[in-house]
């Protein structure tokens, strides 16, 4: 833990979270001491902050590299802010480089540190668990470090009476770890990785009680399915559609999902 972030999360971050936004966690005791992965769904801003927090070990959440270039007076400051709390730039431009872009991550989670994800990519738009996104499965199967689910409950923010935004009921569930090391050395295979992240936002889905939509968010939000009718793409469990890959089975090229530039699913 930085110097940096262990002053904003003792005398800044944890009180407000507690004392004013009054958020409760249960299942600490989920979280494993060598290491591990924390992939949450992601309603609004506090989780961001929330979740880090209430929680004893530091966390890493990786962030889009453009937020370390400190352009202007904000950037600047914005991007001092992420280094000086030990946060994991990468890279989000699609593609290849999104795929070996995870650099600093795998670092982190290699010297047994615990890395956050939000494996949506960016808020639901309508407080539905939306498709995840296989960065978590891809790091959970070169880390060997096992995934824990979060589920983010009530987390969205409100406005007070007073005007400033705080939170009703919101509460946060750790789950147990979920170990995928049986399909280590296949992270290069699509199959393992979507059934891989499909099993991680099936336990988070269990603990939220959320209604899964098996489109990405984001073609929700700005996309090509911006206001549509989503009751076609709803299903009971994200894994309803696909069967469970072999663990030997073979492997086959990765390549940058045609649905979206973003394979890491880094939250906004």
């Amino acid at each position: 833990m930085t110097a940096w972030y262990s002053f904003f999360k003792m005398t800044l971050v944890r009180p407000a979270v507690r004392w004013w936004f009054r958020v409760t966690i249960e299942g600490t005791e989920n979280i494993p001491e060598n290491g591990c992965l924390l992939a949450a769904n992601h309603l609004d801003a506090g989780d961001t902050f929330s979740l880090p927090s209430l929680i004893k070990p530091t966390v890493t959440f990786p962030a889009k590299k453009e937020l370390f270039m400190g352009k202007g007076v904000k950037g600047k400051v914005l991007a001092w802010f992420l280094t000086a709390v030990g946060q994991a730039p990468i890279d989000r431009s699609g593609g290849r480089a999104s795929v070996t872009g995870l650099g600093s991550v795998e670092d982190v989670l290699a010297a047994g540190g615990v890395v956050g994800i939000f494996p949506e990519g960016t808020r639901s738009p309508d407080g539905r668990l939306y498709k995840g996104h296989t960065g978590v499965a891809r790091m959970a199967l070169t880390s060997g470090k096992p995934v824990v689910p979060v589920a983010m409950i009530d987390t969205r923010l409100v406005r007070s009476k007073i005007g400033i935004p705080t939170m009703k009921n919101a509460r946060i569930m750790v789950g147990k770890p979920i170990d995928f090391r049986e399909y280590a050395g296949q992270d290069n295979d699509l199959h393992v990785l979507r059934w891989v992240t499909n099993e991680v936002m099936a336990a988070i889905q269990q603990l939220t009680g959320q209604q899964y939509v098996d489109v990405y968010a984001s073609r929700v939000k700005r996309g090509d399915l911006r206001n549509a009718d989503l009751a076609g793409y709803l299903l009971d469990h994200p894994n309803q559609k696909q069967t469970r890959p072999a663990v030997t089975a073979e492997l086959r090229p990765a390549k940058a999902d045609p649905d979206t530039p973003d394979e890491i699913g880094v939250g906004e």
